[in-house]
C-alpha cells in the first residue's frame, strides 16, 4: 500500500509505503503524481476519554459485546485509532458489568484491544454538588473505596488505566497515593476542593486533570479556587474538550499558552448520544438534549454540559485557531501528550514504525454551522484501510 500527502510535521509532499503492518519507506513526492489538492498525513489519534456513541453508553447495565465494539469502530471514521472507553459514575452494579463487558470484548476481539490502551474510570468518586458533578448522577457520587475499587480492577481484569477522582474527601488522598503506586493515571476532576487540596493531591501522585475548565462550579472564588490551582502546578497535565462549546476560545488560548502545548492532552469527552440527531434523549444518567447547533446539554436549561457531541477531529482543528498553535502542535497534543500519559509507544511517520495513519484535509468552519475539522479520508489501523470516504458515499 502506498500512501501520498505532505507530513503534518514539516509539509514535506512524501510517498509512504505499508508493507506488513509497518511503515517500510518514507519518500519525497513529486507533488505532480496527485494533483494541487494534496491531503495531510499524520499519526491515528489517541482519546483517552469516550464515553459511548451512537446511543449506547459504555456506563450502562445493558451494555453488550457487540454494542461495545460498534461503538469503538465508530471512531476510525474520525481518524481516532487509540481510545479509551470511559465508564462514568454509577452503581457498583453497573459498573461491574460495563468494565466486565468491556474486559470480555478485548479478550476475544484483538482488532478491539488494539484500539484500547486501557479504560477510563470518571467517578464514581467525585463531588455531590450541583455544577461540579456535571450530569453525573448524585445518588452515585460517592467518597472513594480503595477496596471497591479494586473490585472494579478485578472486574475489568486489570485494564483501568485512568482514573478520575475528587481530591475533597477524607479517603481521597490515601486513594491516590495507592492508585499511582499501583501504576495507574490518577486525574482530578468534578471537585469541590481548596486550593491547598489540590496541590496535596499532586503530591501524592495525581498527574492530570480532567477536562480543565469543565466539571466546575458556575460560580467560583475570582482567585482562591481549583482552576487556578491546577493550572499553577506544572507537575499536573490538563485535558481539554476543544469542541467550540466546552470551553470559549480565550480560555482555551490562556490554558494552552499557561499549561504549554507538551502538557495539553485534546480529548472529545464524546457523550453515548453523539452521533445522533439534535433532539432529546433518555441516557441512564438524567435526559440530555443535542441543540440544533451540536451542543449537549441536560434538558431541560443551557448551562450545564452532558458530555460532548463533536469528535476528536474537530478538536484539534479548533486548537489550532483559538489558541494559535501549528498543525504540527496541534496533533501532538492529540497522539504524542496522551500516548506519552498512558503509557504507549507514540505514533510515528517513520519506517519500522507500525501503520497507524491518517490521511486528511484540513477544513476551515461551513457554512451551515460545520466546524472546524480535520476532514478524515483514510484511515490506516496496522496496515489496514478501516475507514475511506470515498467508500462510506461522504
Amino acid at each position: 500500500m502506498e500512501l501520498y500527502g505532505r507530513r503534518f510535521d514539516t509539509g514535506e509532499p512524501v510517498r509512504v509505503e505499508i508493507r506488513d503492518g509497518e511503515i517500510a519507506r518514507v519518500a519525497s513526492a513529486d507533488t505532480g503524481q496527485v494533483g494541487q489538492d494534496w491531503p495531510w498525513l499524520a499519526p491515528g489519534l489517541v482519546d483517552i476519554q469516550v464515553n459511548g456513541y451512537g446511543g449506547q453508553e459504555f456506563s450502562s447495565g445493558s451494555l453488550t459485546v457487540e454494542r461495545a465494539a460498534a461503538a469503538i469502530r465508530a471512531f476510525d471514521r474520525y481518524g481516532v485509532t487509540r481510545l479509551c472507553p470511559t465508564v462514568t459514575t454509577e452503581s457498583f452494579e453497573v459498573l461491574r458489568h460495563a468494565l466486565s463487558t468491556l474486559a470480555a470484548l478485548c479478550a476475544t476481539q484483538p482488532e478491539i484491544a488494539r484500539r484500547v490502551p486501557g479504560f477510563h474510570l470518571e467517578g464514581p468518586y467525585i463531588t455531590r454538588e450541583d455544577g461540579a458533578r456535571g450530569a453525573h448522577p448524585k445518588q452515585h457520587c460517592r467518597p472513594p473505596d480503595w477496596d471497591e475499587f479494586r473490585r472494579l480492577q478485578d472486574a475489568a481484569e486489570g485494564r483501568i488505566r485512568i482514573v478520575t477522582l475528587s481530591p475533597e474527601y477524607d479517603a481521597s488522598l490515601d486513594f491516590i497515593r495507592r492508585a499511582a503506586e499501583s501504576g495507574l493515571v490518577v486525574a482530578i476532576g468534578h471537585m469541590t476542593a481548596a486550593p491547598e487540596r489540590v496541590r496535596a493531591a499532586v503530591d501524592v501522585g495525581a498527574r492530570l486533570s480532567t477536562h480543565l475548565g469543565n466539571g466546575s462550579h458556575p460560580m467560583l472564588h475570582r482567585l482562591r479556587n481549583y482552576l487556578w490551582a491546577q493550572l499553577a502546578d506544572d507537575r499536573l497535565a490538563a485535558s481539554l474538550i476543544v469542541d467550540g462549546h466546552h470551553l470559549p476560545p480565550e480560555v482555551v488560548k490562556v490554558f494552552v499558552r499557561t499549561k504549554t502545548p507538551s502538557r495539553c492532552i485534546l480529548v472529545s469527552d464524546l457523550s453515548g448520544q453523539a452521533g445522533q440527531a439534535p433532539g432529546r434523549y433518555t441516557s441512564p444518567f438524567c435526559d440530555v438534549e443535542i441543540l440544533p447547533d451540536g451542543n449537549l446539554v441536560v434538558a431541560g436549561q443551557r448551562e450545564i454540559m452532558a458530555g460532548a457531541s463533536r469528535p476528536l477531529n474537530v478538536g484539534v482543528a479548533n486548537v489550532m485557531r483559538y489558541a494559535g498553535v501549528d498543525l504540527w502542535t496541534a496533533v501532538r497534543m492529540a497522539t504524542d501528550n496522551p500516548a506519552a500519559l498512558v503509557g504507549i509507544p507514540p505514533g510515528q511517520l517513520e519506517p519500522g514504525a507500525p501503520a497507524d495513519v491518517i490521511q486528511f484535509h484540513l477544513r476551515e468552519p461551513g457554512p451551515e454551522g460545520q466546524p472546524a475539522r480535520l476532514d478524515v479520508q483514510r484511515t490506516i489501523l496496522g496496515g489496514q484501510v478501516v475507514w475511506e470516504q470515498s467508500s462510506q458515499g461522504l
